[in-house]
């Protein structure tokens, strides 16, 4: 049976809040716990959060309670992680002092089974919130095998972003293409801005394929295309409006510091919203049906 997709009410907010606090405790105390005990105690008090979160949503699985048992099975996921690296940590296994750009079996041992435990929750609690862990670890596990960094790193992400598009396009209404099409997204746009994102020409080229993001959105139904495609608008907006202003321009720290040309800035977004407004209209034509009229007051 395929996974199901959750409605959102009152019910399922709460339940979402809820069990993703408690998610974030178990990790409080369990960061807490690896400072405390030596490698042999947290890996079994990791294993007790893992039993505890894990017992927790097969019980409401059992009560048919099917959204909070998959909050807590998605827990279970995250506390099954950090068992299995508190156990290759306790074993001498896995190093912390073991970088990403060298090989470790015990590294991808782990990837690997976290990947397992997420395609096997994903199987038996039918949660779509746990293909979030399966697409993210899926495409950490290619990357930690094939790469050591570097461009061939952002080569491979770009693949795994049109594999994962292919798949989730070939999914369409599943419940779990959104996590697919989703990761796509920033996989492909991030690949693509670790390559284009010094001159103006990057900047240029990261605004068309914004646009195309958008096509992509329309044509998949996924607004994550969208969302992804505004954001990288308004970084290339940024970018324009420090170089024009000869000043610095940055939206995620709210400040606006200019040499000259104080105007470009506005001038810069206020373009950059009218472009998002006419993309969003462009859905708009040819959509109402024939006959149909604007509301009369």
């Amino acid at each position: 049976m395929p996974p199901m997709k959750p409605q959102w009410t009152t019910a399922s907010f709460l339940l979402y809040a809820g069990g993703l606090t408690v998610l974030g405790a178990a990790v409080a105390a369990l960061s807490y716990l690896a400072g405390s005990y030596g490698d042999a105690a947290f890996a079994g008090w990791a294993a007790l959060v893992f039993a505890v979160l894990y017992a927790k949503a097969d019980a409401w699985r059992r009560r048919d309670r099917w959204v909070a048992a998959g909050i807590f099975a998605f827990a279970s996921v995250i506390a099954w992680a950090v068992l299995v690296g508190a156990l290759w940590s306790w074993f001498g296994w896995l190093h912390s002092s073991t970088s990403f750009g060298h090989f470790s079996f015990a590294r991808l041992s782990l990837e690997l089974l976290v990947l397992a435990a997420a395609v096997n929750g994903l199987r038996r609690f039918r949660f779509p919130f746990i293909a979030a862990i399966a697409v993210f670890v899926g495409w950490l596990f290619v990357l930690d095998l094939l790469t050591a960094g570097g461009n061939w790193s952002a080569v491979v992400t770009l693949l795994v972003g049109l594999a994962y598009l292919l798949a989730g396009a070939a999914a369409g209404s599943h419940p779990t293409a959104f996590w697919l099409q989703f990761a796509a997204g920033a996989l492909i746009g991030g690949s693509l801005v670790y390559w284009w994102h010094s001159t103006d020409a990057d900047w240029s080229l990261i605004s068309v394929v914004a646009i195309v993001y958008v096509g992509i959105s329309y044509g998949t139904k996924r607004s994550s295309w969208a969302v992804l495609a505004a954001l990288a608008l308004l970084a290339a907006g940024e970018h324009f409006a420090a170089k024009w202003s000869h000043g610095t321009v940055s939206l995620s720290a709210s400040t606006v510091t200019s040499v000259s040309r104080g105007w470009a800035p506005s001038l810069v977004f206020a373009f950059v919203g009218f472009l998002l407004v006419v993309l969003g209209l462009a859905s708009r034509r040819g959509a109402e049906p024939a006959g149909h009229s604007a509301p009369r007051h």
